[in-house]
């Protein structure tokens, strides 16, 4: 990159790191970083003016790489600005709606514009004069933040189609985060709404017993890893009931002098009656 933009650049990214967060971005961080962006295009703008190119392309590489760096994010914010400013207030599935509507509109933009996205996409050059070059000018029919850009001396025929499907690209994952996020929000709200029945063990505490040394004596829990107490906590948990001594039960359960497994076998007798009443047998 030419030294005359570089610092700029260079200081605008450094900027712009305290700028973007992880998650979702406020109105008055959106505020900072359109200010941000028209800052420093401004800085590139009095550059250009004053000291021009040295050739073709040099300037095919500014308006092409370096221009379309700050001007991207310009349209990114503006989106992001607007985006927060109209979407309903109230009501998950109004906000989740409203981003839904958002995605289609920028795939309409993607699918208007598609062949030039390839272009840019495969990284081609053969067109870059027409394209990156003040000499084909052609000015847009469309009245965006980006717009007041169209100074003859520091715009091309698509440097600021460029920019804005960057900056749609950037506005696409934030939207994609956002509606996770309000996706999130809607199950944590549903599952709070939705009453959880207790469950309650209605048999013997001998009978869980030989239900949870099973589990633990056939590896079914936690491949094998999980002991006789975590087990047995986790039962105590789910049905609201304290086992006491777990292991004075067992050796109560191996000195019966009929069946060991007295519950167990009476699960199986149950459950193939079931099986073979659903099969009409």
């Amino acid at each position: 990159m030419d030294n005359r933009f570089k610092h700029i650049i260079d200081g605008y990214f450094e900027k712009l790191e305290e700028i973007l967060p992880s998650k979702r971005i406020d109105l008055k961080k959106s505020n900072e970083g359109i200010h941000l962006s028209n800052n420093a295009l401004y800085l590139l703008k009095l550059i250009v003016e004053k000291k021009g190119f040295k050739s073709i392309e040099e300037e095919i590489y500014f308006f092409k790489r370096v221009k379309s760096e700050p001007l991207s994010y310009l349209v990114y914010f503006s989106e992001v600005r607007s985006c927060e400013l109209l979407m309903p207030k109230i009501g998950l599935g109004n906000q989740l709606n409203f981003l839904e509507k958002k995605i289609k509109r920028i795939n309409k933009f993607f699918n208007r514009n598609w062949d030039f996205v390839h272009y840019m996409e495969q990284e081609l050059t053969y067109l870059d004069v027409q394209y990156f070059t003040r000499s084909n000018q052609v000015f847009p029919l469309y009245s965006l933040p980006e717009a007041c850009y169209l100074d003859p001396k520091f715009f091309t025929s698509h440097d600021m189609l460029w920019a804005r499907i960057k900056g749609m690209n950037k506005f696409i994952l934030y939207l994609q985060k956002l509606i996770k996020l309000l996706k999130l929000e809607k199950h944590k709200a549903l599952q709070i709404e939705k009453p959880k029945r207790a469950l309650v063990w209605s048999a013997s505490k001998a009978a869980l017993t030989e239900l949870i040394y099973a589990l633990y004596s056939s590896s079914a829990v936690n491949n094998g890893k999980e002991d006789i107490k975590g087990i047995a906590s986790a039962f105590e948990d789910l049905f609201n009931i304290r086992l006491d001594n777990i292991y004075k039960t067992y050796a109560e359960i191996k000195s019966r002098k009929d069946s060991k497994t007295r519950f167990l076998e009476e699960l199986i007798i149950r459950f193939n009656q079931k099986v073979y009443e659903d099969d009409g047998i």
